[in-house]
């Protein structure tokens, strides 16, 4: 799938979000990568750094207080040849990149992985 076409499924997953998370977006950007560099990985549990599928860096919105000002937008990179090797259809990277720009925004909004393992995502 080419670049482009990566970069409307991450905006059609940030579409797809109820209003109220939508309208709550502060200061983030989501970028399409073709793999994590080196600096990145090593934001990334090692048993998962060869197939990570998105990053968060940031500060989360939960993290912010009165001080939080002047600083460059937060990154949610979704790694598109880690993506694309996992999946088998065009349909199975529509989903796995609708679910890895909101697990990664979950994190911009202060959730853990851990959270969002109870809350059943995973």
């Amino acid at each position: 799938m080419e670049h482009e076409d990566f970069e409307k499924l991450a905006m059609m997953a940030i579409e797809g979000l109820p209003r109220i998370f939508k309208d709550s977006l502060e200061n983030v950007d989501v970028v399409i990568e073709e793999e994590p560099d080196k600096e990145q990985r090593k934001y990334v549990d090692p048993f998962h750094r060869c197939m990570v599928l998105g990053l968060y860096q940031g500060v989360p919105l939960s993290r912010r207080n009165q001080y939080y000002g002047m600083v460059l937008p937060d990154k949610i990179s979704i790694f598109r040849k880690n993506i694309e090797k996992v999946c088998r259809t065009n349909d199975d990277i529509v989903r796995l990149v609708t679910h890895t720009v909101q697990h990664e925004l979950a994190h911009h909004f202060g959730i853990s992985d851990d959270r969002l393992k109870e809350l059943g995502v995973y």
